[in-house]
């Protein structure tokens, strides 16, 4: 099958992004071809998120000046959803590295800023940590800060989804003060202490290192931040990373269905042509899953560019904005908006495209369950349904969107 030079997927984000992301597709194409066997094997990410470190992919927002391309919320998805339709493990893995870069960019305390600004300038990875399983309340945090007998900070207690945690440096977690408030922390996960497992076991994103990390008395710098005074478009960043994931994941729906059907010798009596790809049945089936990929990304990339107005009005506020600000409601309720159809699309797509394919197409050595795998995974993180009740409140009662929503059991 020959590749075909037109760009179907739409008009790139800007009039720079094909000379920014050109470095980065030899590697995509690379990903891409060891995917299948990755997910497979289980394979380790860490030599490919090496590979685009070095060529830049997690600086890509920070200033010119720290080793950035200063690149807007929609250059960086539009990128992310090429990455994810190579392998959407390898996106979800940098996930919490770039809120951490959100937060910096959006920090008001200028020291604390430049400080964090030049350690992502030299290349280091983060990795999130805030999520506790078990029986604790919504909103606690089992995990504690203290002081040992020298004065020193310390960290002790265990996270769950630490998203990317065997591939980074550090972590970014959450932990109950002595004083009973909530702080964000960075932790060293080579310190003493510290260890990871991984124990993520879900059917999707197997790569992604979503599993346990414990601190053991871990040593941490003395730089604490409520986290009421993190980046206020949180919740809306970290949902449309997931839609322009999704979208990547559609997209290769597609492009694998196609590649799959212009293979494809076998044909059957009560088809429409000798060869399955002139059946013109068939050629439908692919043409309606790319259909819905470009649906899954058009949606995204309108809601990032509603993300984008409200992060630059963010960044440029003196003081820190939250969720009842309007700019911030506005872009949690848009990308609210777009979750189910670029959910319900990306399904769509990585079911119906067996339908222009024979049996052979569900071969373990192709693995093309692992895109509806991997997105039926993806469209499990922050629960769809509560969506669109979100959009109705606000449209029926003029309800904003709820502030920062904490998972655990129910207190009494």
């Amino acid at each position: 099958m020959s590749t075909p030079a037109l760009n179907i997927w739409g008009c790139a984000p800007s009039a720079r992004y094909e000379q920014l992301a050109a470095p980065f597709r030899p590697l995509f194409a690379q990903i891409l071809a060891q995917a299948a066997e990755a997910d497979q094997t289980r394979a380790s990410l860490t030599t490919v998120i090496q590979q685009l470190n070095k060529l830049g992919l997690p600086r890509w927002r920070l200033p010119v000046s720290e080793g950035g391309q200063d690149a807007t919320l929609v250059e960086l998805l539009a990128l992310l959803t090429e990455l994810s339709a190579a392998d959407s493990n390898i996106t979800q893995a940098l996930r919490g590295h770039f809120g951490f870069c959100e937060d910096v960019l959006c920090a008001k305390d200028r020291d604390w800023r430049a400080k964090w600004l030049h350690r992502l300038g030299q290349g280091v990875l983060l990795s999130p940590g805030s999520t506790e399983v078990g029986n604790q309340a919504r909103g606690d945090f089992e995990t504690r800060l203290h002081r040992d007998a020298q004065g020193r900070l310390r960290i002790s207690g265990k996270k769950f989804y630490t998203t990317g945690a065997l591939y980074s440096d550090l972590i970014n977690t959450i932990a109950t003060g002595e004083d009973g408030t909530v702080y964000s922390v960075v932790v060293d996960l080579n310190a003493p202490g510290v260890q990871i497992i991984d124990d993520w076991n879900g059917f999707g994103q197997r790569l992604t290192a979503s599993g346990t990390c414990v601190f053991d008395n871990v040593p941490v710098e003395d730089d604490l931040r409520p986290t009421h005074q993190r980046f206020g478009y949180g919740q809306s960043f970290f949902q449309i990373y997931h839609l322009s994931t999704l979208a990547g994941i559609a997209r290769r729906a597609a492009l694998s269905g196609a590649q799959e059907l212009s293979q494809r010798a076998r044909t059957f009596t009560t088809g429409n042509a000798d060869t399955a790809a002139h059946d013109v049945q068939l050629l439908q089936v692919i043409g309606e899953v790319a259909s819905q990929a470009y649906a899954a990304q058009a949606i995204s990339q309108q809601a990032a560019q509603r993300l984008e107005t409200t992060a630059q009005y963010v960044i440029a506020h003196e003081q820190p904005l939250h969720d009842d600000d309007p700019q911030v409601a506005l872009a949690e309720l848009e990308v609210c908006l777009a979750v189910n159809p670029v959910v319900d699309a990306t399904l769509a797509a990585t079911t119906a495209l067996f339908d222009a394919l024979g049996a052979s197409a569900t071969a373990s050595n192709k693995a093309l369950d692992r895109l509806w795998r991997n997105a039926r995974t993806l469209a499990n993180h922050n629960p769809r349904v509560y969506k669109s009740r979100i959009v109705g409140h606000y449209l029926v009662n003029g309800v904003l969107p709820p502030a920062q929503w904490r998972v655990g059991v129910a207190k009494a």
